[in-house]
């Protein structure tokens, strides 16, 4: 196959993946979001990046928000949400940041492959995207992948998160506009 051929492989994977979603957990997700004084996002990996892109999707829309682990992260309280986008849901040190939050009174949601791991299972809010992972210790419907690990997982996140800004510039009347005015001008 060629390049090109892989990529329209990969478009028509997430394709069906994405057919697989459940458009209730991504509304209750955006129903979250909404009265949220501050959002901290986490990730790690390659799921990381695209919660920093989506953080940063958040800012343009005017929200309050920061990526876990940056120095300029406020303190966290009961008016605050955490999402956290993680395959397996297992990830040691996002486990022990969920316990934390929690312990906050923070709201938490996940999207996840796993709907029955430890984060699933203290999350106020799951969304699962349908993936393939060597990391997964329930694979749920034995999904497979053309594309090796998780790569399918991160792909949709990432659209996942474009899909939720999309959603919340119509509830916030938002225009490319007005989100533009907030972009980074010291760059």
């Amino acid at each position: 196959m060629s390049v090109k051929q892989n990529i329209q492989a990969i478009i028509n994977e997430l394709s069906h993946n994405l057919s697989l979603m459940e458009d209730d957990q991504l509304q209750e997700l955006v129903k979250m979001i909404l009265p949220a004084k501050h959002i901290f996002l986490a990730g790690a990996g390659r799921s990381g990046v695209a919660i920093q892109a989506f953080a940063n999707r958040l800012m343009h829309l005017g929200k309050s928000v920061s990526v876990v682990g940056d120095i300029t992260s406020p303190h966290s309280n009961v008016d605050n949400i955490l999402i956290i986008g993680s395959g397996s849901g297992e990830t040691t040190s996002l486990v022990a940041l969920v316990n934390k939050a929690k312990s906050n009174g923070v709201k938490v949601g996940l999207l996840t492959m796993d709907p029955t791991s430890t984060i699933s299972r203290k999350a106020d809010k799951i969304v699962v995207l349908p993936g393939s992972s060597p990391k997964l210790k329930h694979q749920q419907d034995k999904m497979t992948s053309i594309q090796p690990m998780g790569s399918a997982f991160e792909q949709l996140l990432f659209l996942t998160f474009d899909g939720i800004v999309l959603e919340l510039m119509t509830k916030l009347q938002e225009t490319e506009k007005t989100m533009f005015a907030r972009h980074a001008d010291l760059e």
